[in-house]
């Protein structure tokens, strides 16, 4: 299961990104385009998102980690580049 986390993990940090290089680059450029990608990029960023969440809290109760640890996870996960460092060094 930690291997299933580390995957969502990476996988959110790339949705995040995705997310945002969507609004600053193609959004000024290609409007179409913008609107074209915003929903998929947007649902699976969320749905990444939630799993991930899900899969912190499930390591919080069954590893006993202590608050602080399952804290700086979860505040990594709305930050750029912040599941990498995750993935990387806590996990």
């Amino acid at each position: 299961m930690n291997r299933i986390f580390k995957i969502t993990a990476l996988l959110e940090g790339v949705s995040l990104l995705v997310l945002f290089s969507n609004m600053l680059f193609i959004k000024p450029t290609n409007l179409e385009l913008y609107k074209t990608l915003l929903f998929p990029v947007g649902m699976a960023h969320g749905l990444l998102f939630i799993a991930y969440i899900i899969f912190a809290t499930m390591f919080k109760i069954e590893d006993n980690w202590p608050w602080k640890k399952y804290g700086i996870v979860c505040v990594a996960s709305v930050l750029p580049f912040g599941t990498f460092y995750v993935e990387k060094k806590i996990l």
